[in-house]
Protein backbone atom coordinates (compact mmCIF):
# COMPACT_ATOMS: atom_id res chain seq x y z
CA UNK A 1 0.00 0.00 0.00
CA UNK A 2 1.28 3.48 -1.02
CA UNK A 3 0.24 7.14 0.63
CA UNK A 4 -0.73 9.06 -2.40
CA UNK A 5 0.50 12.84 -1.61
CA UNK A 6 -1.64 15.26 -0.65
CA UNK A 7 -4.80 12.61 -0.82
CA UNK A 8 -4.33 11.21 2.21
CA UNK A 9 -5.58 7.63 0.96
CA UNK A 10 -4.15 4.36 0.40
CA UNK A 11 -3.15 3.39 -2.63
CA UNK A 12 -2.58 -0.89 -3.15
CA UNK A 13 -4.03 -4.06 -4.26
CA UNK A 14 -7.78 -4.47 -4.48
CA UNK A 15 -9.69 -7.60 -4.05
CA UNK A 16 -10.33 -9.30 -7.46
CA UNK A 17 -13.94 -8.68 -6.85
CA UNK A 18 -13.32 -4.76 -6.96
CA UNK A 19 -11.55 -5.11 -10.51
CA UNK A 20 -13.35 -5.01 -13.86
CA UNK A 21 -13.84 -8.19 -15.68
CA UNK A 22 -12.67 -8.20 -19.39
CA UNK A 23 -15.00 -10.89 -20.25
CA UNK A 24 -18.70 -10.17 -21.32
CA UNK A 25 -21.30 -9.44 -18.75
CA UNK A 26 -23.31 -12.50 -17.62
CA UNK A 27 -26.67 -11.44 -18.69
CA UNK A 28 -28.62 -13.97 -16.66
CA UNK A 29 -26.66 -13.29 -13.66
CA UNK A 30 -27.85 -9.70 -14.09
CA UNK A 31 -31.64 -10.30 -14.87
CA UNK A 32 -32.16 -12.28 -12.16
CA UNK A 33 -30.53 -9.86 -9.68
CA UNK A 34 -32.66 -7.85 -11.02
CA UNK A 35 -35.59 -9.69 -10.60
CA UNK A 36 -34.52 -10.47 -7.11
CA UNK A 37 -34.37 -6.92 -6.25
CA UNK A 38 -38.04 -6.60 -7.86
CA UNK A 39 -39.25 -9.18 -5.68
CA UNK A 40 -38.00 -8.00 -2.56
CA UNK A 41 -39.51 -4.30 -3.01
CA UNK A 42 -42.60 -5.86 -3.97
CA UNK A 43 -43.10 -7.64 -0.87
CA UNK A 44 -42.12 -4.67 1.06
CA UNK A 45 -45.09 -3.13 -1.04
CA UNK A 46 -47.26 -6.09 -0.23
CA UNK A 47 -46.71 -5.56 3.78
CA UNK A 48 -47.42 -2.05 3.47
CA UNK A 49 -50.84 -2.25 1.37
CA UNK A 50 -51.70 -5.34 4.17
CA UNK A 51 -50.86 -3.15 6.65
CA UNK A 52 -53.36 -0.12 5.24
CA UNK A 53 -55.79 -2.93 4.76
CA UNK A 54 -55.98 -4.06 8.38
CA UNK A 55 -55.91 0.09 9.30
CA UNK A 56 -59.30 0.74 6.69
CA UNK A 57 -60.88 -2.34 8.08
CA UNK A 58 -60.30 -1.53 11.60
CA UNK A 59 -61.77 2.12 10.97
CA UNK A 60 -64.98 0.57 9.76
CA UNK A 61 -67.52 1.49 7.22
CA UNK A 62 -68.62 4.66 8.73
CA UNK A 63 -65.37 6.04 7.29
CA UNK A 64 -65.93 8.75 4.25
CA UNK A 65 -63.51 6.31 1.61
CA UNK A 66 -63.58 3.20 2.94
CA UNK A 67 -65.29 1.60 -0.12
CA UNK A 68 -62.56 3.12 -2.33
CA UNK A 69 -59.96 2.24 0.44
CA UNK A 70 -61.03 -1.30 0.24
CA UNK A 71 -61.22 -1.76 -3.52
CA UNK A 72 -57.80 -0.06 -4.54
CA UNK A 73 -56.18 -1.85 -1.54
CA UNK A 74 -57.50 -4.87 -3.23
CA UNK A 75 -56.71 -4.27 -6.34
CA UNK A 76 -53.33 -3.20 -5.54
CA UNK A 77 -52.74 -6.77 -3.50
CA UNK A 78 -53.78 -8.88 -6.46
CA UNK A 79 -51.72 -6.69 -9.32
CA UNK A 80 -48.73 -7.51 -7.11
CA UNK A 81 -49.36 -11.44 -6.21
CA UNK A 82 -49.84 -11.12 -10.18
CA UNK A 83 -46.25 -9.13 -10.61
CA UNK A 84 -44.32 -11.57 -8.08
CA UNK A 85 -45.49 -14.86 -9.91
CA UNK A 86 -44.82 -13.43 -13.50
CA UNK A 87 -40.74 -12.20 -12.09
CA UNK A 88 -40.66 -16.00 -11.01
CA UNK A 89 -41.08 -17.23 -14.89
CA UNK A 90 -39.01 -14.07 -15.84
CA UNK A 91 -36.34 -15.64 -13.42
CA UNK A 92 -36.80 -19.10 -15.11
CA UNK A 93 -35.99 -18.44 -18.50
CA UNK A 94 -32.68 -18.88 -20.24
CA UNK A 95 -31.69 -15.02 -21.90
CA UNK A 96 -29.21 -16.70 -23.77
CA UNK A 97 -31.39 -18.63 -25.68
CA UNK A 98 -32.62 -16.12 -28.61
CA UNK A 99 -35.83 -18.56 -29.30
CA UNK A 100 -36.89 -17.03 -25.87
CA UNK A 101 -36.69 -13.60 -26.42
CA UNK A 102 -39.63 -12.37 -27.89
CA UNK A 103 -41.24 -14.13 -25.04
CA UNK A 104 -39.16 -12.33 -22.10
CA UNK A 105 -39.60 -8.93 -23.92
CA UNK A 106 -43.38 -9.27 -23.33
CA UNK A 107 -42.86 -10.45 -20.04
CA UNK A 108 -40.87 -8.04 -18.76
CA UNK A 109 -43.19 -5.23 -20.79
CA UNK A 110 -46.36 -6.73 -18.73
CA UNK A 111 -44.27 -6.61 -15.50
CA UNK A 112 -42.93 -2.99 -16.00
CA UNK A 113 -47.28 -2.01 -17.25
CA UNK A 114 -48.12 -4.06 -14.12
CA UNK A 115 -45.89 -2.06 -11.68
CA UNK A 116 -46.90 1.56 -13.18
CA UNK A 117 -50.58 0.42 -11.91
CA UNK A 118 -49.20 -0.23 -9.07
CA UNK A 119 -48.07 2.80 -8.29
CA UNK A 120 -50.92 4.66 -9.72
CA UNK A 121 -53.20 2.73 -7.80
CA UNK A 122 -50.75 3.35 -4.75
CA UNK A 123 -50.63 7.15 -5.35
CA UNK A 124 -54.47 7.23 -4.92
CA UNK A 125 -54.70 4.77 -1.58
CA UNK A 126 -52.42 7.52 -0.37
CA UNK A 127 -54.30 10.49 -1.67
CA UNK A 128 -57.82 9.37 0.28
CA UNK A 129 -55.68 8.45 3.50
CA UNK A 130 -55.71 5.44 5.52
CA UNK A 131 -54.99 6.84 9.27
CA UNK A 132 -55.77 5.65 12.34
CA UNK A 133 -59.10 6.76 13.98
CA UNK A 134 -58.45 9.75 15.74
CA UNK A 135 -60.69 8.16 19.41
CA UNK A 136 -57.91 5.40 19.27
CA UNK A 137 -54.94 7.10 19.49
CA UNK A 138 -56.49 10.10 21.84
CA UNK A 139 -56.99 7.31 23.96
CA UNK A 140 -53.41 5.81 23.99
CA UNK A 141 -51.76 9.27 25.06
Amino acid sequence: FVLLEGTGKLHGPRPQRWLQRNGPINMNHYANKKSAAESMLDIALLMANASQLKAVMEQGPSFSFYIPLIVLISISLILQVGVGVLLIFLVKYDLNNPAKHAKLDFLNNLATGLVFIIVVVNIFITAFGVQKPVAETASRQ
